[in-house]
C-alpha cells in the first residue's frame, strides 16, 4: 500500500464529499463516496490494509459531518469495514453488480450502525432515516463500481479479471 498516495487520495474525496457531491444529488439524496473507498480497499487490499484503511475513512466520515458527534462513523466504518475484509476472503467480489451490492449492503449496515450508536450517544437523529439507510446507499451503489477504475489508477492497485 501507497500511504502517502492514500492520505492524499482521502483528504480529496473528504472535501470533494463535503462540497462537490451536493451538485448531484437527487431529491437530497448524494452518493457517500467514502462509502464507495471504503468497499474499493475491502475488496482490493489486504485484511490488515483494509482494517486500517477503513478506520480512516470512519474518521475522514466523522470529520467531514457537520454538527454530529465524533464516533459513530468511525466505529461503524471500520466494523463493517473489517468484516468486509474478512468476507472478502471467502468470497470473491471482482464483478460490477456483485461490488454494487457490496455497496449497497455495506452502506445499510454502516448506516444502521450509525443511526443506533447516535441515539446511544444521546445525539439528534438524521431528518429521515430512510433516506440514510436505502437512499444513499442506492445511490452509492449505482455510481460506485464506476469510480473503482479510476481509485485502482490513482492508488497504483492493479485489477485483475477473474
Amino acid at each position: 500500500m501507497r500511504w502517502f498516495r492514500f492520505a492524499v487520495f482521502i483528504c480529496l474525496v473528504a472535501v470533494l464529499q463535503a462540497s462537490l457531491v451536493d451538485t448531484i444529488a437527487v431529491t437530497n439524496i448524494k452518493p457517500d463516496l467514502l462509502l464507495i473507498l471504503l468497499v474499493f480497499f475491502a475488496i482490493y487490499c489486504s485484511t490488515t490494509e483494509a482494517i486500517i484503511t477503513s478506520f480512516t475513512i470512519g474518521f475522514a466520515a466523522d470529520i467531514i459531518v457537520v454538527g454530529s458527534a465524533m464516533g459513530p462513523r468511525i466505529i461503524s466504518f471500520g466494523l463493517v469495514g473489517t468484516a468486509l475484509a474478512y468476507l472478502h476472503r471467502i468470497i470473491t467480489i471482482r464483478k460490477m453488480p456483485y461490488q454494487s451490492l457490496a455497496i449497497f449492503i455495506t452502506g445499510f449496515l454502516a448506516g444502521a450502525l450509525v443511526y443506533l450508536l447516535s441515539l446511544l450517544k444521546g445525539q439528534p437523529a438524521t431528518s429521515n432515516i430512510f433516506i440514510s439507510l436505502f437512499g444513499i446507499p442506492l445511490y452509492s451503489s449505482v455510481v460506485g463500481p464506476f469510480l473503482f477504475l479510476p481509485s485502482a489508477w490513482w492508488m497504483r492497485i492493479k485489477k485483475r479479471k477473474m
